[in-house]
């Protein structure tokens, strides 16, 4: 027997989640797979929800190591970029927005939430503001994947409902992302106008 790693009991609860989706995700089922008894994953895992915290952590790296912003960057062009780069990341694991939704950030997100944040106030986005639109573009995004992956898990497609319209989840992701991102320019046209 092979010594297990942290890294790969990760790797192979994603690959399971892939498979079976969060609800199917067991330490038994996952001990199995890794050719040990369960009670060797406690090593790494003390509980079930702290592999779940990792498997989040993990699966989130594709969009935790995109470029921070630079001054030289439009926020309007980063902001819809990075909120992009969150959704694909999401769409990347069955039940991605599902392991997603209530993880906590680790001191390196903070660190790079910070810098973003910092980046936004210093084009001129008031603190409040910038801190709201993170905060609405997260859960808007959060909330569309769990609507497309639920949709997905399904199988449902508009073809099962007579007289509802096939949803476009790309499209109206994007529209709504759009609309956040007016409301903000909207509000920091307001203010650079009456700071005149």
């Amino acid at each position: 027997m092979t010594k297990l790693n942290r890294e790969a009991v990760i790797a192979e609860a994603l690959d399971l989640l892939d498979e079976v989706g969060l609800e199917g995700i067991s330490t038994r089922q996952l001990a199995k797979r890794l050719g040990v008894e369960q009670p060797s994953l406690y090593w790494h895992f003390r509980k079930k929800e702290e592999l779940l915290a990792a498997m989040a952590e993990t699966a989130m790296q594709p969009h935790a190591t995109t470029p921070l912003p630079v001054p030289s960057d439009d926020w309007c062009d980063w902001f819809l970029d990075n909120t992009r780069s969150f959704r694909r990341t999401l769409l990347r694991r069955r039940d991605g927005a599902k392991l997603h939704a209530g993880s906590r950030p680790s001191a390196t997100d903070i660190d790079r939430i910070a810098h973003k944040m910092a980046f936004l106030i210093a084009s001129g986005l008031p603190e409040r503001d910038a801190q709201m639109a993170m905060l609405a573009s997260s859960h808007f995004t959060v909330g569309s994947v769990l609507e497309e992956q639920a949709e997905a898990s399904l199988g449902a497609t508009a073809d099962d409902l007579i007289g509802v319209p096939r949803i476009d989840h790309e499209a109206a992701f994007e529209e709504g992302l759009k609309l956040i991102l007016d409301g903000l320019a909207t509000r920091v046209k307001r203010r650079s106008r009456r700071d005149k």
